[in-house]
């Protein structure tokens, strides 16, 4: 019997465990489901008899190792900061592992050791990144082998409300991390390549530089920049490509309303607030806001920031109850970051039947025999309720199947790497369809950068 270890367990562990749960028979798998709390554990394992449970504290070096000692592969599905010792461990124990984050440098630097010990550190293979790097490999190859030369590459990948459980004014719900929603495109500015010129939007500016996108019949939308758009040039081999843009996508009005709370400073996690627990929302608001013995919050709030009583702009933080006085932050020395992620998390928190859907598309332009042509693909993915979520398929699926893939030596390639490579992608993508995550491609007529789609 195989043992895999899964740390860490999640809103994105759902469908993981459930895959690898229903392959467990068949594939003789043994699950040890470590976390600090067993309690959502058990609720997704059902007593099923090929999975246990276990408090496992990734930062007790004794009782992290122990469980992977165990194991013959090791699942990391904590943040993205805690990997890398679990990684060492798995270094020094001789055991694969698989996680769904960026690869940081601390991951990279063990590439050397996990190669000499025959090792496989799969990381970025979960949805965004992951899928978004699978399929655009696949097209990107097939382009490649019929001799064009890719001149465009734009990608657009969004976690969002479906349009049935869509009930707010802002057409959003978190379906992630929600720590993650406020503090996205802080840390530096926005890079990116458009028509050979180097593009640099700072974070105050981002959420005004928006590109309208329409997506396979599911409605417009509109991205904003990711960070870095660039450090991919070189992993897909597209060094020469004279535009390249990664982007993340809302409902059309989203970032308009987001900006408000970038241009108050509600984002900022840099510092804390006095008597923060103590709080009301409306005090919280109150902060960002110059004094006056008269002027009311909503006041001072629409001249600051220019906003008419009619707009819907001020409907949408109404509707968050940014301006009442009973509602409390009720954490101690809160960040502006932290106090308004609470505050919005009472009105976007996924209920028990709401439904989420992945939404991406990536745009490939090529020139081929002297004629440039363009390619569209688009993946739309509607997840089933609260706990089995589109975004937790698309990030567990790909990690258990590649996981498992893994094990079955179906995947051999040593050493840190996020799946490019045809032995990983074709399989891994492959089995996807089989659970409807599939895109449907089309050819478009050339567009190449059209500045009549940003804002801004």
């Amino acid at each position: 019997m195989k043992n895999i270890l899964i740390i860490g367990a999640g809103k994105s562990s759902s469908y993981l465990i459930k895959y690898l749960l229903e392959k467990s028979n068949q594939e003789n798998l043994h699950l040890i489901i470590g976390d600090i709390s067993t309690e959502n554990v058990d609720k997704l394992i059902n007593n099923h008899r090929n999975a246990e449970s276990v408090i496992l504290d990734v930062f007790n070096e004794k009782q992290r190792q122990k469980f992977i000692k165990k194991a013959d592969i090791v699942i990391s599905m904590l943040p993205a900061r805690f990997h890398i010792e679990v990684a060492k461990d798995c270094i020094t124990f001789q055991k694969h592992m698989v996680t769904a984050s960026y690869v940081s440098q601390e991951m990279k630097a063990l590439d050397e050791a996990a190669k000499k010990k025959g090792l496989i550190l799969m990381n970025e293979i979960g949805v965004d990144p992951g899928i978004d790097h699978m399929s655009a490999m696949q097209v990107i190859d097939r382009i490649r082998e019929n001799n064009a030369e890719i001149v465009l590459f734009e990608s657009f990948t969004g976690g969002l409300i479906a349009p049935e459980s869509d009930d707010n004014l802002w057409n959003y719900k978190f379906t992630w991390n929600p720590r993650n929603v406020v503090l996205a495109g802080q840390g530096g500015a926005a890079m990116f390549i458009q028509e050979g010129t180097y593009k640099y939007i700072p974070y105050h500016k981002l959420f005004r530089r928006t590109e309208f996108l329409t997506i396979n019949g599911s409605g417009k939308f509109e991205a904003y920049a990711n960070r870095n758009s660039l450090k991919y040039r070189s992993v897909y081999g597209l060094d020469n490509i004279p535009t390249m843009y990664r982007g993340t996508i809302r409902k059309v009005g989203f970032s308009r309303a987001w900006n408000i709370f970038v241009q108050l400073g509600m984002t900022d996690d840099s510092y804390t607030i006095q008597n923060s627990e103590n709080m009301s929302y409306r005090d919280f608001v109150n902060l960002f806001l110059a004094y006056s013995p008269s002027d009311s919050v909503e006041l001072k709030l629409r001249s600051y920031l220019k906003i008419d009583q009619d707009d819907v702009m001020w409907e949408k933080l109404v509707e968050l109850n940014l301006f009442s006085d009973k509602k409390k932050i009720g954490i101690k020395n809160a960040t502006p970051a932290q106090a308004l992620q609470k505050i919005l998390s009472d009105s976007w928190t996924l209920q028990e039947n709401d439904k989420d859907m992945i939404v991406m598309q990536h745009l490939f332009g090529y020139e081929i025999n002297g004629k440039k042509q363009q390619i569209e693909s688009s993946l739309v993915v509607i997840g089933e309720n609260q706990t089995y979520t589109a975004m937790a398929k698309t990030v567990g699926l790909p990690v258990g199947i590649a996981a498992l893939k893994i094990l079955k030596r179906e995947i051999k390639t040593p050493g840190v790497q996020i799946p490019i490579s045809k032995e990983v992608y074709e399989p891994i993508l492959s089995e996807l369809a089989e659970y409807g995550i599939k895109f449907t491609e089309k050819k478009v007529p050339y567009l190449g950068y059209n500045p009549n789609n940003v804002i801004g």
